[in-house]
């Protein structure tokens, strides 16, 4: 019995060490600090800035039901936010120990925050600075 504890606590243990690596992959993808995605709470603010929506979404996920609708349209700008269309929304939704470190570590390049249009418009101009305009913002 101790041995299956202790073989599960191992596995439970390395799934998250992936996601953490997987996460901060993304974050610093999309000009972010990767240590963003160790403090709780936190993290989620920062994917909200991320995929261009205001900190108060976090407020509507604990809703229940509610949050469902909330937490599909965020999947979503995620993936609208690294170039991705709604067939690899419904990846990370279904499959996402699969398309998150797709997302991470395959080619998917940040354009900009989606859920913000003006952003995500002015990140899509030829002479954007991505990297200055983040400087700013921080």
């Amino acid at each position: 019995m101790v041995g299956a504890f202790i073989f599960l606590f191992i596995f439970v243990f390395a799934i998250v060490i992936f996601f953490v690596i997987t996460y901060w992959k993304i974050f610093e993808k999309a000009g972010r600090p990767g240590w963003e995605v160790l403090i709780p709470v936190y993290n989620n603010f920062i994917m909200m800035k991320i995929i261009g929506k205001p900190w108060w979404w976090l407020l509507l996920m604990c809703i229940p039901v509610v949050n469902i609708v909330f937490i599909v349209m965020a999947v979503n700008m995620l993936s609208k936010s690294f170039g991705k269309d709604e067939g690899y929304t419904v990846g990370l939704l279904l499959l996402g120990v699969v398309f998150y470190p797709l997302l991470a570590f395959g080619d998917a390049r940040y354009i900009g925050p989606y859920g913000d249009p003006a952003a995500f418009a002015a990140a899509q101009q030829p002479d954007f600075d991505f990297d200055a305009q983040q400087k700013q913002v921080q």
